[in-house]
């Protein structure tokens, strides 16, 4: 099923979902009309929101395309948002906002938006956080939908195919955002293997197309990840400058700020692991702790301020290692890039 999609794509590039705004409907039909396949982030939206931009990418293309949810986790520790959030109130006064009371367990509408894809079905769907059970990647089967997993490591690959999952989308650490891992882990980053080794490794233990994510800026890195097993890469940072982006002003002009050397991987601003620009914040906040999804609650009003007030310091400025190469230009031109070489 996936096999086929992916042969029908001019281009072997996808869009990497990116939640929170980044990512948009535009994008998304940009991307898939380029001859690449576009995905909708369905993460933080209400189940009818995601919907309506479901809609909004069917009526403007017939080009395969795809939607990400995130498969919920466990319940945050409640002494540990507590303690961390003694810790923001100094950012709380700071920005001026005060701290909300937060959920410690979220399920970010998960119901809502399985009984709407499955109603409504899109040609993918994809998972982040976690792996779906074995009767629902059998339900969405049934409707014509293929399912991809999002894999950190041999093991998760070996459950997700286990459970159905037609493809993976292989994240390297250098990818920006979240880290897609079933469980969010601390310390991070130490001694894992980079995305082509990871990739030769998964496709070893498994039998399914690879989607590459995790540093990919370029064509020669995109041709890498080919020749280590990919099918197609998958690209956000290098998305984030183009006009179709809902990247916000903040985060468009950190990205060319010659200031920010470096990318980090924190917790402080959702709970999970997420890789971005070191600023201040990431670095006032070096000991954050694991507790998705209440921290990204609990961080909400700081980080919509600092974006109001301009202020790049307290703001999660996501992006893989290889952000330096991304430029304002279509996203037609990113896809035709990365997708002529790696062809």
């Amino acid at each position: 099923m996936l096999d086929r999609i992916l042969d029908s794509l001019t281009h072997p590039v996808a869009l990497a979902p990116m939640a929170g705004g980044a990512g948009t409907a535009e994008l998304c039909v940009a991307v898939s009309e380029a001859g690449g396949l576009g995905f909708l982030a369905a993460g933080y939206k209400s189940g009818d929101a995601m919907m309506a931009e479901v809609e909004q990418v069917r009526a403007a293309t017939e080009r395969p395309f795809g939607v990400n949810l995130f498969v919920p986790g466990e319940p945050a520790d409640p002494d540990v948002v507590e303690a961390y959030s003694a810790e923001l109130t100094p950012e709380a006064e700071r920005y001026g906002v005060e701290l909300p009371e937060v959920p410690l367990d979220d399920d970010d509408d998960w119901d809502a938006k399985l009984h709407l894809l499955l109603r409504r079905p899109v040609p993918v769907v994809s998972f982040t956080f976690g792996c779906p059970g074995i009767s629902l990647v059998d339900r969405l089967h049934e409707v014509g939908t293929a399912v991809v997993v999002t894999v950190t490591d041999p093991g998760e690959a070996v459950a997700a195919v286990a459970a159905g999952a037609d493809g993976l989308c292989v994240q390297g650490p250098e990818a920006g955002a979240h880290r897609g891992s079933f469980v969010p882990r601390k310390p991070y980053g130490e001694g894992e293997p980079g995305l082509l080794d990871l990739l030769r490794a998964v496709g070893k233990a498994v039998q399914v197309p690879l989607i590459a994510a995790g540093g990919i800026g370029d064509g020669a890195a995109a041709v890498a990840a080919r020749a280590a097993g990919a099918s197609a890469v998958q690209l956000g940072t290098a998305f984030l400058l183009t006009p179709e982006s809902g990247a916000n002003p903040v985060h468009r002009a950190a990205l060319r700020d010659p200031r920010y050397t470096s990318t980090t991987v924190t917790t402080a601003f959702s709970g999970r692991p997420a890789r971005g620009l070191t600023n201040r914040f990431i670095l006032d906040h070096a000991d954050a702790p694991i507790g998705y999804p209440a921290v990204h609650h609990l961080t909400t009003p700081i980080r919509r301020a600092a974006v109001a007030q301009g202020d790049p310091g307290g703001v999660n400025l996501w992006a893989g290692t290889a952000w330096r190469l991304a430029e304002e230009r279509p996203a037609a031109d990113v896809v035709r890039e990365i997708g002529e070489a790696a062809a």
